[in-house]
């Protein structure tokens, strides 16, 4: 499985002949963006929040490969996105790969009442193409779960919309990843963003294997 990362909660996952971007960010998005997003076969969109779900990007990839939206109720009705709609707790399969919808549990601060940013329905996705599982949590606190994967996507930020680096750890001990890759870090407001060396800090002292990769940088999990 090649996994490539972006702004954001952005990933690019190349599986068994299966090309899914994941949260295609308006972050740092450009045309040139689009030359690395091709031939891109199913777009998984967790939330509606602008950084998980670019709609230029959208619609001109969908108008370009043919890709097959996967989203919650919430998105669509924002967007009128002609897609499949998704539920937590729900499992289908996309060509020769299984994909599952997880829980998430969005953060609210008392501004996001204003201009419709407050998140009522938000998910994750676990992507098992028969070798690796790959789960990407969307932006989520700490919660209780039984998800189990080889690769964890997943945010460290601490300020309130999504896991910060203390309970973050929790979750990470809990899922127990062969690999932890954090993402959600980019924000163009740098209070929003974790302390970097905090977190490679704490996940050397808790022995996780880890990769913070570079913005489109891709690695090989096998």
């Amino acid at each position: 499985m090649k996994i490539g990362r972006y702004n954001q909660s952005t990933l690019l996952i190349d599986t068994k002949g299966v090309r899914i971007l994941i949260d295609p960010s308006n972050i740092g998005y450009t045309e040139e963006t689009l030359n690395e997003w091709t031939n891109i076969d199913a777009i998984l969109i967790t939330h509606k929040h602008p950084d998980h779900c670019c709609i230029e990007a959208i619609e001109t990839i969908v108008k370009r490969d043919g890709a097959k939206i996967f989203t919650t109720s919430e998105v669509a009705n924002k967007f009128g996105f002609v897609c499949e709609i998704v539920s937590e707790g729900q499992g289908f399969r996309f060509k020769n790969v299984v994909i599952e919808v997880t829980h998430a549990v969005h953060g609210y601060l008392t501004g996001m009442r204003e201009g419709d940013r407050e998140i009522l329905e938000n998910v994750g996705y676990i992507i098992d193409d028969g070798d690796t599982r790959l789960y990407t949590t969307s932006d989520t606190i700490n919660f209780y779960n039984e998800y189990k994967c080889d690769v964890l996507c997943m945010p460290f930020n601490g300020n309130g919309i999504t896991i910060g680096i203390v309970e973050g750890m929790d979750f990470v001990k809990a899922i127990n990843p062969k690999l932890l890759l954090p993402i959600h870090m980019q924000h163009p407001n740098p209070i929003m963003n974790p302390n970097i060396d905090e977190l490679r800090n704490m996940l050397d002292e808790a022995e996780i294997n880890y990769a913070i990769l570079e913005i489109g940088e891709t690695i090989d999990f096998q």
